[in-house]
């Protein structure tokens, strides 16, 4: 499956990456997905690092005190994210040699 557009919400840099694996690896179209979860998560992930260097690592409650800021959970949960699926579609691995077709992902090469 090669689709030919990258989704029109992700972020410009994002939307360039997610067609760079799409062009270089040879994807199913259940890993075209788990690659749009991960570029979602990497845009989601860089939201929440937006908004913690905007407001500060920590925000205050009502009693005084401080607390993490709520978008510090969100940015940690979004890189998990981001690193397994990375991970799942093998694309952790070295970068398939410039060939005619993309390459297989090792986890599906025959």
């Amino acid at each position: 499956m090669k689709p030919q557009n990258a989704p029109e919400h992700l972020q410009p840099a994002t939307r360039t990456w997610w067609l760079s694996v799409v062009t270089r690896w040879e994807l199913e179209p259940h890993h075209v997905k788990l690659l749009t979860l991960a570029a979602e998560s990497w845009d989601r992930c860089q939201q929440a690092r937006e908004l913690i260097d905007r407001d500060g690592l920590t925000t205050e409650t009502k009693s005084g005190g401080l607390r993490a800021h709520p978008a510090v959970r969100i940015e940690i949960d979004s890189r998990l994210a981001f690193a397994r699926l990375v991970r799942e579609l093998d694309l952790d691995l070295d970068a398939p040699p410039a060939a005619a077709r993309p390459a297989p992902l090792r986890s599906i090469a025959k």
